[in-house]
C-alpha cells in the first residue's frame, strides 16, 4: 500500500499510551464484573445458537446428499478464482487488466476508499471476498429439500456471517484503517478500544454500539420539539395535542398512533422533516399517542389493553378536549396493525367515530412477513417467552439488535469500523439518535403479537381474534383507507403490506414510496428527495399493480393531504391545547418519551 503523500509514521508516546491502558484496564475490570453478573441472571444466547446450528446441520446434510451439485458449485468457484488470479497477475506485470471478476454493488459503502481499486493487493482481497461471498450465498440458496422457514433462516444467517467476515472489518485488510494506524502511531486503535469499552459500559455489559453523538440531542429541545401539551395520560400512554400554526383548522381532529417499538418522535425529529409540524401547517388539529416505555409492572398488559388504553381512550379524550366525536387517524407500523384491529372491533360494535385511516408501512396479513420471520419459530418463541416472563418484558436492546441485523452493514459494521478501528466519534444524526432510543415490550402483549400475528396469522381470518369479547373481521372495516408502503422496506415488505388492499370492505388507496421503512415515510416535500408511485387500480397481484403504476416525483405527503381533506370537514377557529375540558398536564413531548433503556 502506497504511503499517503505528506504523511508521517508517528511513534507512540509511551507515557500517553500507559495512561490510556490504565484507564482501559480499570474499565475492563468493571465490565467483566458486570458481564459475570448478567450471565448469572440467565439468557437465551446458547439456545439461539442451538436453533441456528440445527438449521445449518440440516442444510449440510441436504447439500452432502447431492455431491454432484456440490462439485459443480466448487468447480464454479475455482473458475472464478482462476480468472481473478489471471487478472491480478496482469496488473502486477503492469498490463491492462480485464474487467473485474466481482464488483461491489453501487450502494455498498464498504469499499469506497480508492485503495480498494488502485492497489493491486487490496483489489485482490476485495474481489476474493466478493466472489466467495457470492458463491457461498448462491450455494446455500440452491440447496433443495429444506422447508421454507429453515431455508430463510440459513440464508439470513449466512448473510450475517458473510457481512461479518468482510475484509473492511479487520485492521490488516482495510487500507483506510492501516493508513490511519501508521499516521497516528496506533492511537486510532487505542481510541477505538476506549470507544468499545465505553459502549460496553453504556450497555451495562452488553455491546450498545454508539451510532451517533448522543450529547448533541435532547428530547424536547432540538428533537421532538414541536410545541404542544400533554392533555391526557394513563398508565400506557400520554396524549399530546399540538399548538395550531394556522388561524383556522379542519373540524375533524387527526390522531396519530405510532409504533411502541421505538418512540413517536420519528415523526417529529426536527422542524424541517417533522410530519407532525407539516400536518399542523396544513390546518389539522394534530394529536399523537406517546407510549410509555414499560417495565416489569406492566408485564401483564395485553394487545387488548393497548387498544383500550391507546386509541379508544384517545378518542374519548379528544372529544373532551375539542367537543368533536369524529376524527381521522394514522397508524404507523405496529401502531397501524393495532389500528386495523381497533377499527374491526369498532365496526363490530357499530362505532363510526373514525372517518378515515392512513396506514404507514403496516402489516395485517403476515403470510410473508419478510426477514423477521427467521426469528419466529416455536423453539425461538418459547425461549423468548421464558426470558420475557422472567423479566416481565423484552429488553429494548434485544429489539434494537434484531432490527439492526436486517441491515448489518449499515447499522452494525460501518460503526464497528468507524468507532473501533478508525477510532472516530460517530457523527451527530437525529435519525440514528431516535434509532438508538430503544423501548421495552410488555411480556403478555409481545407474546400475543408474535404468536397471533407472525406465527398464526389470525388477524386476517374472520373471527380469528377476539378483543374485549368481540370476534373481529377486517372485511367489516368500511372506513376510507389510504395505505402507504415503501419499496425497499426490510421490516414490512411492500408486497406483503399490499395484501391488505384485498381485505378491507371500504374504499382503498394504495401508494408506494421509494426508499425504506423510515426514509420513505419521513420524506418532507421541501427535501424533493424520494418519489412515489400511484395507481387507481388494485389488482390482487402487487407486481401487476407496480407494472401499471405511475411514478410521481417528490414526497407522498401532499398526496395524503389532498386525500384526507375530503374527510376533514369545514374549517373552524384554531384550537389551543388545554382550552377544552382537559387541561394541560405538561408541555410536549411529555415525560413518558424521556424514559430511556440505555443512557
Amino acid at each position: 500500500m502506497a504511503e499517503p503523500q505528506g504523511s508521517e509514521i508517528k511513534i507512540p508516546d509511551p507515557v500517553e499510551m500507559s495512561r490510556h491502558m490504565a484507564t482501559i484496564a480499570e474499565q475492563s475490570q468493571r465490565l467483566v464484573a458486570e458481564f459475570l453478573k448478567r450471565q448469572g441472571e440467565g439468557g437465551n444466547g446458547a439456545q439461539d445458537a442451538m436453533h441456528i446450528g440445527a438449521a445449518f446441520l440440516e442444510m449440510t446434510a441436504r447439500m452432502m446428499a447431492d455431491p454432484a451439485k456440490l462439485m459443480q458449485a466448487q468447480w464454479s468457484l475455482w473458475q472464478d478464482y482462476m480468472a481473478l488470479w489471471q487478472r491480478t497477475t496482469q496488473r502486477m506485470l503492469g498490463q491492462e487488466a480485464t474487467s473485474p471478476v466481482a464488483a461491489p454493488a453501487k450502494e455498498d459503502k464498504r469499499f469506497k476508499d480508492s485503495a480498494w481499486d488502485e492497489n493491486t493487493l487490496f483489489d485482490y482481497i476485495k474481489q476474493s471476498y466478493l466472489l466467495t461471498a457470492r458463491w457461498l450465498q448462491s450455494t446455500v440458496r440452491e440447496v433443495e429439500g429444506m422447508d421454507d422457514k429453515t431455508a430463510k433462516k440459513v440464508d439470513f444467517y449466512t448473510r450475517q456471517f458473510v457481512d461479518a467476515m468482510a475484509p473492511s472489518n479487520f485492521v490488516l485488510t482495510n487500507p483506510e484503517v492501516l493508513r490511519k494506524t501508521l499516521e497516528s502511531g496506533g492511537e486510532n486503535l487505542v481510541k477505538g478500544l476506549e470507544n468499545l469499552l465505553g459502549d460496553l459500559e453504556r450497555g451495562k455489559g452488553q455491546l450498545a454500539i454508539s451510532m451517533t453523538d448522543y450529547s448533541k440531542f435532547k428530547v424536547g429541545e432540538n428533537i421532538a420539539a414541536t410545541p404542544g401539551k400533554v392533555i391526557y395520560q394513563n398508565e400506557l400512554m400520554q396524549l399530546i395535542q399540538y399548538e395550531p400554526t394556522t388561524e383556522q383548522q379542519f373540524k375533524r381532529p387527526l390522531l396519530i398512533v405510532p409504533p411502541w417499538i421505538n418512540k413517536f418522535y420519528i415523526l417529529d425529529l426536527r422542524p424541517s422533516n417533522s410530519l407532525v409540524k407539516w400536518l399542523c401547517d396544513q390546518g389539522h388539529t394534530v394529536f399523537i399517542v406517546s407510549w410509555v416505555n414499560p417495565d416489569e409492572k406492566l408485564a401483564d398488559k395485553t394487545w387488548e389493553d393497548y387498544m383500550n388504553l391507546g386509541p379508544l381512550s384517545a378518542l374519548d379524550a379528544i372529544e373532551q378536549a375539542t367537543g368533536e366525536t369524529e376524527i381521522n387517524a394514522i397508524g404507523y407500523c405496529i401502531g397501524g396493525t393495532l389500528m386495523s384491529s381497533t377499527l374491526a372491533y369498532m365496526a363490530a360494535k357499530g362505532d363510526e367515530r373514525i372517518k378515515s385511516i392512513l396506514y404507514l408501512v403496516t402489516l395485517t396479513d403476515f403470510t410473508e412477513p419478510g426477514e423477521l420471520s427467521v426469528f419466529i419459530d416455536e423453539e425461538q418463541l418459547a425461549a423468548l417467552e421464558e426470558k420475557m416472563n422472567s423479566q416481565g418484558y423484552l429488553n429494548g436492546q434485544s429489539m434494537a439488535t434484531t432490527f439492526n441485523m436486517l441491515r448489518a452493514n449499515d447499522l452494525i459494521w460501518s460503526f464497528v469500523v468507524n468507532n473501533y478501528l478508525l477510532g472516530k466519534d460517530p457523527f451527530p444524526f437525529d435519525l440514528l439518535y431516535w434509532n438508538s432510543d430503544a423501548t421495552r415490550m410488555p411480556a403478555a402483549m409481545h407474546s400475543f403479537y408474535l404468536r397471533n400475528m407472525y406465527q398464526r396469522n389470525l388477524l386476517v381470518q374472520p373471527g380469528g381474534l377476539t378483543l374485549k369479547g368481540v370476534p373481529i373481521d377486517l372485511s367489516q372495516i368500511k372506513v376510507p383507507t389510504f395505505m402507504l408502503s415503501t419499496r425497499e422496506d426490510h421490516i414490512t415488505p411492500w408486497k406483503s403490506t399490499y395484501a391488505a388492499t384485498q381485505l378491507y370492505g371500504g374504499p382503498v388507496k394504495f401508494v408506494l414510496a421509494a426508499s425504506g421503512h423510515i426514509a420513505g415515510v419521513v420524506n418532507p416535500p421541501a427535501a424533493n428527495k424520494y418519489s412515489h408511485f400511484t395507481n387507481t387500480k388494485l389488482p390482487k397481484d402487487p407486481e401487476q399493480w407496480m407494472a401499471s403504476a405511475k411514478e410521481v416525483p417528490g414526497s407522498w405527503w401532499p398526496e395524503y393531504a389532498k386525500w384526507v381533506q375530503k374527510y376533514a370537514g369545514a374549517k373552524v377557529p384554531a384550537r389551543i391545547p388545554g382550552d377544552g375540558k382537559l387541561k394541560a398536564l405538561e408541555a410536549a413531548p411529555g415525560s413518558y418519551v424521556k424514559i430511556r433503556v440505555v443512557e
